[in-house]
């Protein structure tokens, strides 16, 4: 790895050497409070992101991302393409809350609760450490030759990689699928699914080789996250911060002598012992201020920590902090910045709450037929032909179901049936007559409003365009 803390050090990045080849990075395991609850953390997100497809909320999968087949469900609630304009919301709401929390925090969602993250650190790395050891050991390994050691080693950790990236290429069909889909093409066996086979084992190469190989390349060079916190960042965000003032002092920083007085010395607190260097998992020195590499992942701050009480000095050299806070001492403020983002935020929650509460469990669409024009009948009738189309976005047939006229006198006529059953989670569609007498309309097109029934429950209520005569304006 290149030598850290030169003054180009945001020409290059950590995991380049000078001739701008891969300089693997071995980072030492991190050992700490921070480090503890982040290992609570990413179990608990474990957890939930391995049960999730298979969490049932009323019938429906608690999460699936069906993109083939245009259906989604967001925590239990069933969006189909009607449903488009509130999952854009339910994105927004998102973004806008990734740029109040970064604007806040930093980059905490990277080294948190980032699915890359926690999988590399909390599982592939820990496995690593398991078979090839700490740092020092993995280094070794590396630069020895492919011994029976090394084979053994390596055949091992390849091995245990590429069965959990199989299994999480599976929790990831899940999601796209369908649990239940999934779960029975793996009983049927995988000869009776060759095509889904093929995306299996896809998926499972590319988990391999970003956790395998590419690593934390994904957030230094493909993750746009990183990019976009150097926009949203100032000198009042809180991130994983070396404090410079304290760390440097008159004299800079120094290697430890026993029984020395730094503050007597005029040395800062740093006693450049690169631990934080050597922990940190995208190879980067910390003490050279807020870089993109940075996730906020704290397990410098955890090794700086041991470090300070080891030599009895204060802890917190490397902290959670502000540059304004270390500059000037001053505590966290609502800024006007986070007060307007908390503002729209708030905006886009309640509308995206109102949304939900006040969507229909069916979608009705009725349209007049294309190349069809009125028909007059006897009676002075006037006569129009559509084709309706009713999604039901529950896991319950609804039955019984009939079309009636609400703002005209007049009847409506489905070809075929007088009523039909929407499936669950299905549609129904087919063709049905508006009739209203002629003198009942106001206009060459009028709107008419049509309601949905089942038996003789009201459950949607829809509008569209009737055709008739100009003299009758």
């Amino acid at each position: 790895m290149a030598e850290q803390g030169k003054n180009n050090f945001r020409d290059t990045i950590g995991t380049l050497n000078e001739e701008g080849k891969r300089a693997w990075v071995f980072p030492k395991k991190p050992d700490g409070k921070w480090y503890e609850y982040r290992k609570y953390v990413s179990y608990v997100l474990l957890l939930f992101l391995f049960s999730a497809p298979f969490i049932k909320i009323g019938g429906n999968q608690f999460l699936l991302f069906n993109v083939l087949e245009r259906r989604f469900n967001i925590f239990g609630f069933p969006f189909w393409p009607q449903d488009f304009y509130i999952f854009v919301i339910m994105m927004i709401t998102g973004v806008v809350f990734v740029i109040l929390f970064t604007v806040a925090f930093g980059r905490l969602f990277c080294g948190w609760v980032c699915p890359q993250t926690i999988f590399m650190e909390m599982v592939f790395r820990r496995i690593e450490y398991w078979i090839d050891g700490d740092r020092g050991k993995q280094i070794r390994l590396s630069k020895m030759p492919w011994n029976r050691e090394k084979i053994l080693k390596r055949s091992l950790k390849w091995s245990i990689f590429f069965v959990i990236s199989f299994l999480i290429a599976n929790i990831f069909l899940a999601y796209l699928i369908g649990s239940d889909r999934l779960i029975r093409y793996i009983t049927d066996g995988p000869t009776q699914h060759l095509n889904t086979l093929i995306s299996l084992v896809i998926f499972t190469g590319v988990f391999y080789f970003v956790f395998a190989w590419f690593r934390e390349q994904v957030c230094i060079i493909v993750c746009p996250y990183g990019r976009l916190q150097g926009v949203l960042l100032d000198n009042k965000s809180i991130v994983v911060a070396y404090d410079h003032k304290r760390g440097e002092k008159e004299k800079g920083r120094a290697k430890f002598r026993k029984n020395e007085d730094r503050a007597a010395t005029g040395k800062g607190d740093c006693i450049d012992c690169f631990q934080c260097v050597h922990v940190c998992p995208t190879g980067i020195d910390i003490r050279n201020g807020t870089q993109l590499e940075c996730i906020n992942c704290t397990a410098c701050i955890d090794a700086c920590n041991k470090i300070m009480e080891s030599v009895n000095l204060p802890m917190g050299l490397i902290r959670y902090a502000s540059e304004e806070n270390i500059e000037k001492k001053t505590k966290f403020k609502f800024t006007p910045r986070l007060k307007g983002y908390t503002i729209v935020l708030a905006i886009l929650t309640s509308v995206l709450v109102g949304m939900l509460f006040l969507r229909n469990d069916v979608e009705a669409d009725i349209l007049r037929l294309p190349g069809h024009l009125y028909e007059r009948k006897a009676d002075n009738i006037i006569s129009n032909v559509y084709t309706y189309k009713l999604v039901n976005k529950t896991n319950n047939e609804i039955e019984n179901v009939s079309f009636r006229l609400l703002s005209h006198k007049g009847k409506i006529t489905i070809v075929s049936h007088e009523t039909f059953t929407v499936p669950a989670s299905g549609l129904a569609e087919g063709t049905l007559f508006i009739e209203v007498n002629a003198s009942a309309l106001s206009g060459d097109k009028d709107k008419v409003v049509i309601g949905v029934y089942s038996g003789d429950e009201q459950i949607e209520t829809t509008r569209t365009a009737f055709l008739g005569p100009r003299s009758f304006n």
